[in-house]
C-alpha cells in the first residue's frame, strides 16, 4: 500500500496535480482539533497538544522527515491560535499553533533528541498510530479558559474539514 501511495505521489508531482491523502489519516474520536491541524487531548483543565496525523501525512509526503522540533519553555504562556513552536524538516519549517490558551506545564523533551517521535510511524499505512498520541505529543498546557474548547472541532467535523480542504488543492 505504501508503495502505491509513493507511486501516486510521484505521478502527481510529475503531472503537477495533487492527490488526496486524507484517506490515510487517522482521526481519534476523543480528541479536539484546530483548523491549523493540531490535536488536543483534554484531561480536566490539562490539555496535551500535538500535530495531527493529516498534517504529518502532508509533511512527510510533500516536504520530508522531521529533523527538529522547536519547543517552548515550561511556564511560557500560549494563546489560542498563536504559534508556540515549530516543526522543521530539511526542506521547510511549519509553525505549531496552540489550540487553547494557558500555561505550558510540560514539554516533550524526548523530541529534542528524537524529533521523529512526532511522526511516530511515518510510513503509510501506520503500523501503530497510537504512538503519535502517546509519544509524539509536543506540550501539556494548563488551560486558562476551558470554554475555548467549544471553538475546536470534534473528530467528525475535523475529518470533513480536511477532506474539503484537500479537495480544494
Amino acid at each position: 500500500m505504501a508503495s502505491r501511495v509513493m507511486w501516486a505521489s510521484r505521478v502527481a508531482s510529475y503531472l503537477r496535480i495533487s492527490i488526496f491523502l486524507g484517506g490515510f489519516s487517522t482521526v481519534i474520536k476523543d480528541l479536539k482539533y484546530s483548523d491549523t491541524h493540531e490535536w488536543v487531548k483534554v484531561d480536566g483543565s490539562s490539555a496535551t497538544i500535538g500535530i495531527t496525523d493529516h498534517a504529518q501525512v502532508i509533511f512527510i509526503f510533500w516536504i520530508s522527515e522531521v529533523v527538529y522540533v522547536e519547543l517552548p519553555e515550561v511556564s511560557a504562556t500560549v494563546a489560542q491560535g498563536k504559534g508556540f513552536g515549530a516543526v522543521e524538516s530539511v526542506k521547510a519549517t511549519s509553525d505549531v499553533n496552540s489550540p487553547v490558551s494557558g500555561e505550558v506545564v510540560e514539554v516533550n523533551s524526548e523530541l529534542t533528541g528524537s524529533p521523529g517521535l512526532i511522526n511516530a510511524s511515518p510510513c503509510i499505512p501506520r503500523v501503530d498510530w497510537t504512538q503519535q498520541y502517546t509519544n509524539g505529543w509536543i506540550v501539556k498546557v494548563k488551560m486558562g479558559d476551558t470554554g475555548e474548547l467549544n471553538s475546536l472541532m470534534d473528530s467528525e467535523q475535523y475529518s470533513k474539514f480536511y477532506e474539503e480542504e484537500d479537495a480544494k488543492h
